[in-house]
C-alpha cells in the first residue's frame, strides 16, 4: 500500500464539547492488483484522526472508498497498515504545527 496523494482538514467543534482537536485526511492509495483492497478505479481512505492537548494522534475512524462508484467498501485494515497510516497523518500534522 501506498499513498500518492493527500488532503488535510481541521473538524472545527463549534460547541467545544470534544477534547482537544479533530482533523479528516483524504488519502489517495495505491495497491497491488492481487491486494484485496484492489480496484479498477482506485482505493481512497477517509481518516479521521484526534490530537489530544498534549499531542497524542490517534485514529478516530476510517473508512476504505471505491474512487469508482464512491462505495464504501467493508475491510478492515491490517494492524502494520493503520500504523503505516497513523505514522503519515502525525508527519504531516506534525509539518502544519511548524509552518
Amino acid at each position: 500500500m501506498e499513498i500518492t496523494q493527500f488532503s488535510i482538514e481541521e473538524i472545527k467543534d463549534p460547541t467545544n464539547i470534544i477534547e482537544g482537536k479533530r482533523f479528516e485526511f483524504l488519502l489517495d492509495i495505491e495497491v497491488d492488483e492481487e491486494d484485496e483492497l484492489y480496484t479498477e478505479a482506485g482505493l481512497e481512505i477517509r481518516v479521521l484522526v484526534g490530537q489530544k492537548a498534549e499531542n497524542e494522534i490517534f485514529i478516530l475512524n476510517y473508512f476504505l472508498i471505491d474512487k469508482g462508484d464512491h462505495s464504501y467498501l467493508d475491510f478492515e485494515l491490517e494492524e502494520d497498515e493503520k500504523a503505516m497510516i497513523l505514522n503519515f497523518c502525525k508527519e504531516e500534522l506534525t509539518k502544519e504545527i511548524i509552518e
